[in-house]
């Protein structure tokens, strides 16, 4: 499951000087909007900052410059929504849902903060809590990602035991977005869960098709296990060669038989 990453993008453009005002020039308004400006620029400035931090995996630093942010602009969305992020790979659960919740507060009918909530509460394990939020997600009609928020639904579904579901929510995503690679394996899986190798294969071969950036040893593994149920060895051992190529050290790798092996 993933968030959406243009929360967690932050842009160091500052405010340009002279730009367009709309009510009464005045000293006092002008006071004002120059110090609203200030406020956004530091926020967003340090925001950036905490996020170098974060990449860095220098968590202390980020949190800092994220509470300095925040500081200068509790309503800026992006420190609201990285802090969580921070909160959460420290493993303060209560601050990261707090925070999370904050930057929904900023905007609540946006589709990213619906849709980052969601994830966080379906990791935690809170999977019927978290399906509204992905629907508020995608009634946004400014939303630029419903599809990853029709597969993080779809990933919370399986993962509450709702096949049907999960299921219909993948092929969402798929028709909004034919190449959504995450919905392309879960469908090839849930089909070859349920003993339909022959479909699974086809979303299969729609998942290899996007090329190797997409691969993982999840994936090249089932390439391997639907080619094996249906009898096509060459296609089978393709597949592991690739994964024990690429992933040598992986799980999957290791969990190949060894005639498969090249």
């Amino acid at each position: 499951m993933r968030l959406d990453r243009a929360a967690l993008s932050v842009g160091l453009m500052l405010a340009l000087a002279g730009c367009v005002t709309t009510g009464p020039d005045t000293p006092e308004s002008r006071l004002r909007e120059t110090k609203s400006n200030k406020n956004e620029d530091g926020a967003r400035i340090l925001t950036q900052l905490g996020q170098q931090y974060m990449q860095n995996n220098d968590l202390q630093g980020a949190l800092e410059q994220l509470n300095k942010a925040l500081k200068y602009n509790p309503n800026y969305e992006p420190a609201q929504t990285v802090i969580a992020v921070v909160y959460e790979r420290i493993k303060d659960q209560p601050n990261a849902e707090l925070h999370y919740r904050k930057a929904l507060e900023i905007d609540p009918a946006r589709g990213g903060p619906n849709n980052n909530l969601g994830v966080f509460l379906c990791n935690s394990g809170r999977a019927a809590e978290a399906m509204p939020y992905f629907q508020k997600a995608v009634a946004d009609p400014f939303y630029q990602t419903p599809s990853l928020a029709w597969t993080n639904a779809g990933s919370c579904q399986s993962r509450n035991g709702d096949v049907a579901g999960a299921e219909e929510s993948f092929r969402k995503a798929l028709a909004i977005d034919s190449n959504n690679g995450e919905a392309l394996y879960q469908l090839a899986n849930m089909l070859y869960q349920r003993n339909d190798a022959f479909r699974a294969r086809a979303f299969m071969q729609r998942y290899d098709a996007l090329g190797p950036s997409s691969s993982s040893p999840q994936a090249l593994k089932l390439g391997h296990d639907i080619e094996s149920r249906l009898g096509n060895r060459d296609a089978a051992l393709n597949y592991s060669r690739r994964l024990q190529t690429q992933f040598p050290d992986s799980e999957q790798a290791r969990a190949l038989d060894t005639t498969a092996s090249p």
